[in-house]
């Protein structure tokens, strides 16, 4: 995992961010085994409790969950990556018209921004 780090939101949500991100797109398989925090953190190159609050937060949502002596897993719940696609997909969008607003677009024109956009690469 590339870990990029921005100044405008707390590292650990950041950290949720990219995980949730992996599990949505399926590099993180559910059922699949995490590193340590220790491992997760030095990667990172982010303080442990850094690492271990967005771990935890990852749990309280039910994206992760832990097995006492054999360590954190993706969890495996029906539709969860589903979710978390949708979940990410409407986030990314209200960032994108957010910023196309700010430029002066409305939605629609946004829309045919679009659709020229992609009708480009099918010449």
């Amino acid at each position: 995992m590339e870990w990029k780090f921005t100044d405008d939101i707390p590292i650990y949500q950041q950290i949720m961010n990219m995980l949730k991100q992996e599990i949505a797109s399926g590099e993180l398989a559910p059922g699949q085994k995490l590193p340590s925090v220790r491992e997760l953190a030095l990667e990172a190159k982010v303080n442990p409790n850094t690492m271990q609050k967005a771990l935890a937060e990852l749990e309280r949502e039910g994206l992760l969950y832990s097995q006492r002596t054999a360590g954190r897993f993706v969890a495996e719940q029906q539709g969860i990556q589903d979710g978390l696609q949708e979940e990410l997909m409407m986030e990314y969008v209200e960032g994108f018209l957010e910023k196309m607003k700010k430029l002066g677009y409305s939605v629609d024109e946004v829309i045919a921004l679009l659709q020229r956009y992609e009708g480009k690469g099918e010449e």
